[in-house]
């Protein structure tokens, strides 16, 4: 059973079948490592997954799939320090599968970050045990973690046996579809016990060659006071462990500490990690010391990260704040302070599990806006990820004909292309082509996060020194893919796949245009080309002469070439059907319709249609149905005045009918196969139909909180949903945006809630927020930065620090 408080989430029964859940969403990280949220006695099997990750570690493996080597970069989980056991006389290790539990509660404490757990159990003598914990990786301090056990013997006496171990054995097998991979990526290279109470364990990945070093403290403690314990050394290859014994009688308890110091050979202003780890371990305070520096730092962080909010008493989802929280503080533990000193990105699944292999995708695109205008030096050094990878894009652009920065849809170590060739289809167990890598929009994604990042900070130096560059790339990269039709005098964009990711070829009675198998003229890609292509002339004009002429003669950009993009973003070619439909892509309306209740009424659950169809051997590549939103994504970024102002330039008529009637045309046909799709859809729902854009929203809520994939959270949690849920409500709801160097305010509640409270970073001021149903407050903190431009209903507003603005609605 689920309960929650204000701060945390609850659980109070012991369910195996909802574990590998509860270990996603009970995850615990500070930006450079993470841990699941797995019991300290636990081991993998088919229930429990303990697994620790290191941010930016991967390491590449061969295996021979359906006749050919494919070689995948994986997410390395990192050696387990959580072992921690207990065993009284010669009984059994304890376990949550053989023990009566008599009570259990575990609660995952979002305000401080610690996971607890308390579990009072019988054994088959009758003997009857509380065994508390709590466990934190540290805020502050981020190469540290901790664990804290209470063993209470209610009513017996005995003798407790205590294990504690590195365990550097573990694999990458926390997803089943990826099992028949080669998974052993850590080659064990040092083990031993330091003193009488430290351990010791130093690992290498076998290909990237990342040294990793784990060193961990175990100390007991009775009333307070240090007990002395006689430790046995365990030794395997890969394993070090401590057992020790001590006498308790009944009434009695002991605790015990475990802090782990983590340390790898990527980490700066370091000797050698191993010797790193060591110094940190011998240094360590004690649980409650770390507890509270540890809170400190997290309380510190919700003070800029927070929104308040209050729903309508019988229309609001009332656990919708609870579950805001705990998306705000998930991405907090991927996205964190500590970002800004690591070569990393922000992975579509987090550090909480193995899926997508630890990759980062264009999720960055709804993630980013929330780092923006709360702490925009983890967004800068997030695209800093990117700029490093400039060289790689470029090279996969000129190895593919293309000119510019190509960068992939999977990244990982390099920034090369780590898209799978073949993928399992669990539904029929068949390994099939993967054809995702033709997502050339998630180069016009990066553009659009450079250009957003700029937009609310101001920083140009970072558009002189790295964004302008990557920008420019991308704009000569997409100017380059495109081809012109001289019978329509239209450029188009041939072959590629657009967000929906259902269709990577046309059916075979359509035909194609394309030399390989893909689609033409995704509607999103060409206008987000257009977009890109339109930006970059702006960001030519917007930096200083001596920046332009060096990145015009550093990227051998001439003029000849600037005036193909504004030919180009003048006269790109965008396809339409139905009076005034968008096209999905050309021949989109020549596709079948699916029977959505057919299929409802033989499987339920038909968010990915992809598998059902192609175990059924059928495509949807046939059908109009879509993964996710695609034609909605336009919606989703632009505001209705920035599509009339693209769609004027390419000379295309957009009347105001048009975004409603695509938005109904399109719903209908998506199967929701994604978890950012409910998170558009209410987004682009909530000017027009603020009860069904509220419901939309509940529903992208629940996506990992309630697992509505059927089992994915369990892989890891869905980074950009939740911060396209938390956006929602700082953007959306709120109707933040930037223009032309003013911040417009332009709220709508959605039916469900009454008041909205958030504090936001712009230009270098600190804004509260406060939104009513009568009245926007605008409050700027004190500081030393000039003053902005709030837009409210068409007129401008100068705001200079320690001022209020209020308007009223």
């Amino acid at each position: 059973m689920t309960h929650w408080s204000e701060w945390s989430l609850i659980y109070e029964s012991f369910h195996p079948e909802q574990e590998k859940l509860r270990e996603s969403l009970c995850t615990l990280g500070n930006g450079y490592f993470a841990t699941r949220g797995t019991g300290h006695e636990a081991r993998v099997d088919n229930i429990h997954y303990p697994g620790t990750y290191l941010a930016g570690c991967y390491n590449r493996l061969r295996t021979e799939i359906a006749g050919r080597v494919v070689e995948n970069e994986d997410f390395v989980n990192m050696p387990n320090w959580l072992p921690l056991n207990v065993r009284i006389d010669d009984g059994p290790w304890f376990s949550l599968h053989t023990a009566d539990i008599v009570s259990y509660r575990q609660e995952l404490d979002l305000k401080r970050g610690v996971l607890m757990r308390s579990v009072r159990f019988r054994d088959d003598q009758g003997r009857q045990t509380t065994l508390t914990s709590r466990r934190l990786v540290h805020r502050r301090e981020p190469h540290v973690a901790a664990l804290e056990m209470t063993l209470i013997a209610e009513n017996w006496s005995g003798c407790v046996t205590i294990h504690s171990a590195l365990d550097g054995r573990v694999t990458n097998a926390g997803v089943e579809r990826y099992r028949n991979l080669n998974n052993q990526h850590l080659e064990c290279l040092e083990a031993e016990v330091l003193d009488q109470k430290s351990l010791f364990l130093k690992v290498q990945t076998t290909q990237s060659k990342i040294s990793v070093a784990e060193a961990a403290t175990t100390r007991l403690f009775q009333m307070g006071q240090p007990l002395k314990v006689d430790w046995r050394t365990i030794q395997e290859t890969g394993y070090v462990a401590l057992e020790g014994a001590v006498d308790l009688k009944k009434g009695e308890s002991i605790s015990i500490e475990k802090v782990l110091a983590l340390y790898s050979s990527r980490d700066h202003a370091i000797s050698e990690c191993g010797l790193e780890a060591q110094t940190a371990i011998s240094r360590a305070a004690r649980f409650s010391a770390l507890l509270r520096s540890h809170s400190e730092a997290w309380n510190q962080l919700w003070q800029r990260f927070d929104m308040d909010f209050e729903e309508e008493p019988h229309k609001g989802n009332r656990k919708a704040s609870l579950v805001l929280r705990l998306h705000i503080f998930h991405l907090l533990q991927v996205c964190s302070p500590h970002t800004m000193d690591l070569d990393v990105g922000a992975p579509a699944r987090g550090l909480h599990g193995e899926a997508y292999r630890g990759h980062i995708f264009w999720d960055e695109i709804f993630i980013f806006p929330f780092l923006n205008f709360r702490m925009p030096e983890i967004t800068r050094s997030l695209l800093m990820y990117r700029f490093r990878r400039l060289p790689e894009a470029q090279r996969a652009a000129q190895e593919a004909g293309y000119q510019g920065a190509m960068y992939p849809w999977q990244s990982g170590s390099t920034g090369r292309e780590e898209s799978q060739t073949l993928h399992l289809n669990p539904q029929s167990g068949r390994w099939i082509p993967d054809n995702s890598h033709w997502q050339r929009h998630v180069n016009a994604a990066i553009a659009y996060d450079i250009w957003q990042y700029y937009q609310v900070t101001g920083d140009m130096e970072f558009l002189c020194f790295y964004g302008a560059e990557m920008f420019l790339n991308i704009a000569h990269f997409l100017a380059s893919i495109a081809t012109f039709n001289s019978d329509l005098n239209r450029y188009e964009i041939l072959g590629v796949m657009g967000p929906d990711e259902y269709h990577d070829a046309y059916p075979d009675n359509l035909g194609s245009a394309c030399s390989h198998p893909a689609i033409n003229n995704n509607a999103y890609t060409n206008l987000m080309a257009v977009w890109v292509l339109w930006r970059a002339l702006e960001i030519l004009e917007l930096l200083p002469d001596d920046w332009r002429q060096h990145l015009c003669d550093k990227l051998d950009l001439r003029q000849e070439e600037i005036d193909v993009w504004e030919k180009i973003s003048r006269n790109m070619r965008i396809v339409f059907h139905d009076d005034g439909i968008i096209s999905q892509f050309e021949d989109y309306n020549r596709l079948q319709e699916f029977q959505w209740e057919t299929y409802r009424e033989r499987y339920g659950d038909i968010q990915r249609l992809d598998r059902i169809l192609e175990a059924e051997g059928d495509s949807p590549n046939r059908y109009k149905v879509s993964k996710q939103a695609d034609v909605l994504m336009l919606f989703y970024l632009f505001s209705s005045e920035e599509l009339s102002a693209l769609f004027k330039r390419l000379g295309y008529v957009f009347d105001d009918n048009m975004i409603p009637r695509n938005i109904d045309y399109y719903m209908k046909r998506t199967s929701h196969g994604s978890t950012l799709s409910r998170v558009v859809q209410s987004w682009v729902l909530a000017r027009a139909n603020r009860q069904g854009a509220w419901k939309l929203f509940a529903e992208a809520l629940e996506s990992d909180i309630s697992d509505i994939q059927g089992g994915t959270t369990g892989e890891g949690i869905h980074l950009g949903a939740m911060a396209g849920t938390v956006d929602l409500i700082q953007r959306c709801f709120t109707g933040i945006e930037m223009r032309d160097d003013v911040l417009c305010v332009n709220p709508l509640l959605p039916e469900g809630l009454r008041r909205l409270q958030l504090r936001l970073h712009y230009r270098g001021h600190s804004l509260d927020l406060e939104i009513t149903c009568r009245a926007v407050i605008v409050r700027a903190l004190p500081c030393g930065a000039k003053p902005i431009k709030i837009g409210f209903k068409g007129h401008v507003h100068e705001l200079a620090a320690c001022e209020t603005k209020e308007f009223n609605l």
